[in-house]
């Protein structure tokens, strides 16, 4: 499971308090902490009206002042996007591309010759209200990847993951489109904001923690996620194990004896 460590955005309250404030240290404890539980990309969301470029570079900065985890640059603004590659000293992840406006004519030519991944969400003109309507998009996604010569294994599908409070049939649509996408392409990733499917909805990380399961149990191997949550990431572990994924346990094992969790807490 690639872990796409969450927790640098500026949408989170505490998060734009730090960025308002320039708290460098804060920012770089929040990354650090991130790498050292297990991310494998940490992302760098600004989440600001003014000068988000700019905000993304200070923030870029810092996290690799403290780690050398590659870095998801997440933006809607996909020319901000673009610019922000140049302050990253590896090829990291975009987030992210979709078939909406020009952001698949901006994002795919600049990654085209490179070895960076991106996230592509499955919408257009809005959310498709159907598994069907989804997969259109991914399928047209596709056709714009292999033009630029982007290769499958590096795009990461996000099937959108929506909240499990508006939804009228559970997660079935989502399983549908990630089961599809990874029958097409098998070498292809599919990832999603874990969280999503909890909000406004009491105890979210037990729905977290179910999602996620089930989630992977359908193909998805790449989230959006809080490394830190030792709940979360047991749970990660012990599917990967249950699923064949991780030969004779010892993913499992090892991420034990690190610490990167522990006892589930009732």
């Amino acid at each position: 499971m690639i872990v796409i460590g969450e927790k640098v955005n500026g949408s989170i309250p505490s998060v734009a308090k730090a960025i308002a404030e320039r708290d460098a240290d804060w920012i770089r404890n929040l990354a650090k902490i991130q790498s050292d539980a297990g991310a494998d990309f940490i992302d760098v969301c600004a989440s600001v009206k003014d000068d988000e470029v700019e905000t993304l570079h200070w923030l870029i900065d810092l996290v690799q002042e403290v780690t050398d985890t590659p870095i998801c640059i997440d933006s809607p603004n996909p020319e901000s996007c673009v610019a922000a590659m140049q302050f990253c000293k590896k090829p990291g992840l975009i987030n992210s591309v979709s078939m909406e406006g020009n952001k698949v004519d901006v994002i795919f030519p600049a990654i085209a010759n490179t070895t960076w991944q991106v996230i592509a969400l499955l919408c257009a003109k809005g959310i498709p209200q159907s598994a069907e309507d989804r997969l259109a998009v991914f399928d047209d996604l596709m056709i714009k990847a292999k033009e630029y010569g982007i290769a499958p294994n590096r795009m990461h599908i996000d099937p959108l993951v929506e909240m499990l409070c508006t939804s009228e049939d559970g997660i079935s649509m989502v399983v549908e489109v990630i089961r599809t996408v990874k029958e097409k392409f098998p070498t292809i990733h599919v990832t999603g904001a874990v969280s999503n499917i909890s909000y406004n909805l009491p105890v979210r990380k037990v729905l977290n923690q179910t999602f996620l399961v089930l989630a992977m149990n359908a193909g998805m191997d790449s989230g959006v996620m809080d490394p830190t949550n030792r709940d979360m990431m047991g749970m990660m572990y012990a599917t990967e194990a249950m699923l064949g994924l991780d030969d004779y346990c010892m993913e499992y094992i090892g991420a034990y004896r690190e610490g990167k969790f522990g006892p589930i807490k009732a």
